[in-house]
């Protein structure tokens, strides 16, 4: 693939595939990023939207690989900057979720969860922090639930609650670097992740509870993402922000 020979902005979506890292992509390829579309297991998917994202002029990739996994990442890393010079953003949406009462949760699906959400965004984390060039950023996500604390979602609250946590040391720790660090926390939104498992009772009562009276959609955390990420957001660093219509 030949480099562009451009200054656009280089931004890498982990769970780009799918859901809220779908929405984030499709985003920033309007504002003319040149993207890296990371994958799981869902390569079809990945390589329809990049072929989207080409047939209207933009660029960008896919590349797959465990975020858990520092081998598969950095390898991810190496194919995005191969192919557009560098990299600027990564937005780390990639997760599991896994709903069980506490009491009942079997401790391999805790293990899980943490692997892929704490460890994942650790791997993904400290990629970014060695590889992005001077006025990058770095978007991490969290959940809303670490607030609002719904049973059964223990083991997801404590892998985000991990993530927030991270999110804020290494914002400090990139003092220096002009890169931004930040976590989105969405509230209920209407992705199959969320949706998954609930039925249409458990649902309205969900999208009943934002003053907005609705469930959030992707497009409403892709906007707020690509705002942190360009150059209105620059001078917002450190924050886990809750973006989920009011709720808390």
């Amino acid at each position: 693939m030949t480099v562009p020979s451009t200054q656009a902005r280089v931004a890498l979506v982990t769970g780009g595939s799918g859901g809220i890292g779908r929405a984030v992509v499709e985003r920033l390829a309007r504002e003319g990023y040149h993207l890296g579309v990371h994958y799981s297991a869902n390569k079809a998917t990945a390589d329809e939207i990049v072929e989207s994202i080409t047939a209207a002029g933009g660029h960008a990739i896919a590349v797959g690989g465990d975020v858990a996994d520092e081998v598969a990442m950095a390898a991810a890393f190496d194919s995005v900057e191969e192919a557009f010079g560098g990299i600027d953003v990564l937005v780390h949406t990639a997760g599991i979720m896994r709903l069980q009462p506490i009491a009942d949760l079997d401790l391999s699906e805790l293990d899980a969860v943490h692997r892929t959400n704490i460890r994942g965004t650790f791997v993904v984390d400290q990629l970014a922090a060695r590889r992005l060039r001077a006025g990058g950023a770095i978007v991490n996500f969290s959940t809303s639930v670490v607030g609002l604390q719904f049973p059964g979602y223990g083991a997801y609250v404590a892998s985000k609650g991990a993530v927030e946590a991270l999110t804020l040391v290494l914002a400090r720790e990139l003092r220096g670097r002009d890169v931004t660090v930040n976590a989105v926390a969405p509230g209920p939104t209407a992705t199959p992740l969320f949706l998954d498992g609930k039925d249409e009772a458990a649902i309205e009562k969900l999208a009943a509870q934002p003053p907005l009276e609705r469930l959030g959609r992707p497009e409403d955390i892709a906007h707020l993402t690509a705002f942190l990420v360009g150059p209105d957001g620059r001078w917002v660093n450190g924050q886990n922000i809750r973006d989920n219509g009011g709720i808390i």
